[in-house]
Formats: C-alpha cells, structure tokens, sequence
C-alpha cells in the first residue's frame, strides 16, 4: 500500500499528469470567482429589507457565506472537473507501470459526467447528514470522517479504475472479495483530501495510487521502472 501511494505521487512528474491538475485548479477557481462575483453584486444591489445598515449586515454575512462555502466546496469542484480527465491519468499509469495490460473497454463522456456528478452528490449528502456528529462529538468525529469517507472514496476511485478492465458485477464482486484494500486506501485518500493545497492533488494521486491498488489484487504489484 505505501509503495503504490509513493508510486501514485510519482505519476506527478507526468506533464500530462500534472495538466490535468492546473485545469481542474484554474477551471475551478474561474467557476468560483464568477459565482462570487455575480452573489456579491447581486447582494450589495438588491435592497432587501429597506433598511440601509440592515441591508449592509446582511450583505457582509451573505458575502462571508459565499467565501466560506466557496472554500469549503473548492477541493470537491477540482475533483469533478478532473474526474472528466482522470481516465488520460490512469492510461498514463498503466502504460508506464503495466505495458502488458490489453487495450481499456471503451467509455462515454456522458457516463463519466453522470458517475462524477452522482458521485460529488453523495459525498455532500452524507457529509451534511452526519455534521452534527461531526460538530458533536469532538475526537469521534474523525473517526466517522474518514471511516464514511474512506468507504465512499475507495469504492468511487476502485470503481472508476476497475471498470475500465471489468463490468461493474465483476468490479464488485472483487472489492468484495478484497475489501480491506480498496477502503484503506480509501481513508489514505480521505486524509489526503483533509490537507490544504495537497487536496488539490488528490484526484490525480488518488486515480494512480488506485491503479496499484488494483493491479496488487488481480495479481502481484510489479516492479515500476
């Protein structure tokens, strides 16, 4: 597991690798500047109540809103605009690591369009149902976040990966028949989401780091070169 994390950041010297990183950060940031842009004007021209110092509260509240909110979904936007890219990083990976591997099954955009959106929805679901826990229970808390997180992360990136060599019954049926492996290395890709600035890293490591993960169970991690 650790060798194929190590293997995964090394993928980063890839310059195709490394694009599809700098798209999804300025593709993102370019979407959330937009959507501020257009909340802060709207706010600071739209008088709601009349009252001019209600007016600017609300403003002020609504516009630290918007910034919060903007942080705090940034690194989930990055990791819907590179899923529409991550299929480029994981060929990567395996013509570097795993030459001898078949041609992929083929995949359509509206496919991974309709996986990455279902995907960014259920993570935000089960996140805002478990926020009180969260906000609740100081030190238990991390404990479910990275256990739900892990769980959910791992089978979204094993799945990912997987279906490019196999149906989705026989993808399932592997994790199951693996489960450990695809949930650690789902907490390893929750806990590196935690972290600022490398969060903006994880959709690209994390594609790589699951490659190895897969290829550790259909059969013996190779030697990469």
């Amino acid at each position: 597991m650790i060798r194929a994390l190590f293997l995964a950041f090394g993928q980063l010297s890839d310059p195709r690798a490394r694009r599809v990183v700098w798209i999804a950060v300025l593709s993102s940031a370019l979407a959330y500047a937009l959507l501020s842009v257009s909340v802060w004007w709207a706010l600071f021209h739209t008088p709601l109540t009349g009252n001019v110092w209600v007016d600017g509260v609300v403003d002020l509240l609504g516009g630290l809103v918007v910034l919060i909110l903007a942080w705090l979904l940034f690194p989930a936007t990055v990791g819907t605009v590179s899923s529409f890219f991550l299929d480029e990083v994981v060929g990567r990976v395996e013509a570097r690591h795993y030459p001898h591997l078949p041609p992929p099954r083929p995949s359509g955009w509206l496919a991974d369009l309709w996986t990455a959106l279902r995907f960014l929805a259920l993570v935000l679901v089960v996140n805002l149902v478990a926020l009180p826990l969260y906000i609740a229970a100081p030190g238990l808390n991390l404990v479910v976040f990275y256990t739900v997180n892990g769980y959910l992360l791992g089978r979204e990136y094993f799945e990912m990966v997987a279906h490019r060599r196999m149906d989705r019954r026989e993808a399932r049926a592997l994790r199951r028949s693996y489960p450990l492996k695809p949930f650690l290395a789902g907490v390893i890709i929750a806990f590196l989401s935690s972290i600022p600035f490398v969060n903006l890293l994880v959709p690209v490591v994390a594609s790589a780091f699951m490659v190895h993960v897969l290829q550790s169970m259909t059969g013996p991690l190779r030697r990469a070169g």
